[in-house]
């Protein structure tokens, strides 16, 4: 019904330092509408501007932590140009060991890091996280053998174990439904992009070989984990908390959230949870992550065991072991094209850049649509076209023989879609979590279905296969088309339970928790 609406206290106004963290937004920017309701006076004014202050504060440092996390993961290729494992004294065999148990220790630290961002919270956890992956990766010049590598990459993927769904959480306590698959993309731009640039930092850095009696890769880990410190630095002074505790750590901020931004933030939350028609608990908004919020390892088990969900998993490890063998061998199957060693480096960034434009696309199109499944399919059915087509027009005889070019088109193509899907399906599983410690727990089962299927992925493409991986083509293929039908099966699992729950054929559960909606 409409009403006569006085002047809001959500109007441009002056700002005002934030409010200390234990206050409460002020109760005189909300009003009881007539279906009882509490709502905010809103201005959409003031809502721009407060999501905007996010986006320039929230959304970059973490997505700068993503981009440092994965170069300190991808200038071991770099290192490899410059002779690091002859240094060392150590084979490719070795390598590829140190790089499973880097591998290995994300995946066993993972749900545990997501308990402790818990308990710290975003500003503290974060921060203390990128800077102990960084200080790994700094003194990594020190190493001098086999033991020494081995050791460094399992405590580089301890220290990284959790970041990434620790992320994408803290960003589901800034945004909306609708707003959170475009942003969940963005911050994997970090881990895309840094896999674009790696190979082009490295190829500069390794210009300072024998400077101060030190190897190319010496400069290059030691340089690299320096930057990763700094970024430890500008998370420790400015990452916002929470919304309803938006002060950074350090220092009051570059850009500073007033209490009716704060107000904003934390009921446009509320009012999205309302209004999206879920039956689940609504997100505690006004329950700050920062501190005190406490995970039993019940709840990890009662995630972990929550079988409706088992499909995103399964989906995830299939498609996303992939992109491992490409982001290895796409280099050096160009360099058997022709190209030289840089060259080749510098066509192979050109599909990992485009990737990013195709995450983009498709987030943009699962928050314009509301259909997340789907669009984690669509992506996934492009993907699987620019693989068959790749494999079958190289094996083709009748085409005759392919110019390098047009090879270097169709890795191209294949390494542009090999990700689209990634962060839409991020987001599909974080919707269908019923509160903020489930969200976590399942986000980090997710990431871990992730690096267990890069950890597969490492053997796909094998030596005799080369240099255009016909068989290894095929597995990824067989996989994507593995990847496909769970995401299908998943979206029939929703769609069918929610029929259920519609006409009454789900009852709550024996504490009384109202039947699960999901987001199919």
């Amino acid at each position: 019904m409409a009403q006569t609406r006085p002047q809001s206290q959500f109007s441009e106004k002056p700002e005002k330092a934030p409010y200390p963290d234990s206050t409460t937004p002020p109760e005189s920017t909300f009003f009881e509408s007539s279906t009882g309701t509490v709502e905010p006076e809103w201005d959409p004014k003031a809502e721009a501007r407060a999501v905007r202050k996010a986006d320039q504060t929230v959304l970059p440092l973490l997505f700068l932590g993503l981009l440092v996390f994965q170069l300190d993961r991808m200038n071991i290729a770099s290192a490899l140009t410059n002779g690091f494992h002859t240094s060392i004294g150590v084979s490719t065999n070795v390598i590829n060991l140190g790089n499973q148990l880097m591998f290995i220790g994300i995946v066993v630290l993972e749900i545990p890091s997501n308990m402790l961002l818990q308990r710290w919270g975003p500003r503290k956890w974060i921060s203390a996280q990128v800077f102990l992956f960084g200080l790994v990766a700094s003194l990594q010049p020190l190493i001098k053998n086999k033991t020494g590598f081995l050791v460094s990459r399992a405590i580089l993927g301890l220290c990284e174990a959790g970041y990434i769904p620790g992320a994408v959480y803290t960003l589901s306590k800034w945004y909306r439904s609708t707003e959170l698959g475009k942003r969940v993309a963005v911050l994997f731009f970090g881990m895309f992009g840094g896999n674009a640039i790696s190979p082009l930092l490295g190829a500069g850095i390794l210009r300072l070989d024998g400077e101060r009696g030190m190897k190319g890769w010496q400069w290059l880990f030691l340089l690299e984990g320096l930057f990763t410190i700094c970024v430890s630095i500008l998370l420790l002074f400015f990452l916002p908390g929470s919304p309803r505790n938006p002060r950074p750590l350090l220092s009051p901020g570059l850009i500073r959230f007033s209490p009716t931004d704060s107000a904003v933030l934390v009921r446009r939350l509320e009012r999205d949870h309302l209004h999206s028609g879920s039956s689940s608990s609504p997100p505690s908004s006004n329950q700050p992550i920062e501190k005190n919020l406490h995970i039993p390892p019940s709840l990890v088990w009662k995630t972990l065991t929550h079988h409706r969900r088992w499909p995103h998993y399964f989906s995830t490890f299939a498609v996303f072991s992939t992109w491992s063998s490409l982001t290895t061998y796409t280099p050096s199957i160009l360099l058997s094209l022709g190209w030289s060693r840089t060259s080749s480096n510098a066509l192979a960034c050109v599909g990992a850049f485009l990737s990013l434009l195709t995450v983009f696309i498709f987030a943009w199109l699962s928050d314009r649509t509301g259909k997340r499944g789907a669009t984690v399919v669509l992506a996934q059915v492009c993907y699987l076209v620019v693989l068959i087509v790749c494999r079958e027009v190289q094996r083709n005889k009748e085409m005759g023989e392919l110019g390098r070019w047009s090879r270097w088109g169709l890795w191209t193509a294949v390494n542009a879609f090999a990700v689209g899907y990634h962060p839409v399906h991020n987001t599909w599983v974080q919707l269908n979590c019923r509160d903020e410690r489930e969200r976590s727990v399942g986000i980090a089962m997710w990431v871990m279905s992730a690096i267990l299927g890069l950890m597969a992925g490492t053997q796909y493409y094998r030596m005799g296969d080369g240099p255009f991986y016909e068989r290894g083509l095929l597995i990824q293929i067989c996989m994507v088309a593995a990847g496909i039908f769970f995401a299908l099966m998943q979206i029939g699992i929703y769609v069918v339970h929610n029929r259920r729950v519609a006409e009454g054929k789900v009852k709550p559960g024996k504490d009384g928790e109202e039947p699960q909606v999901y987001v199919p």
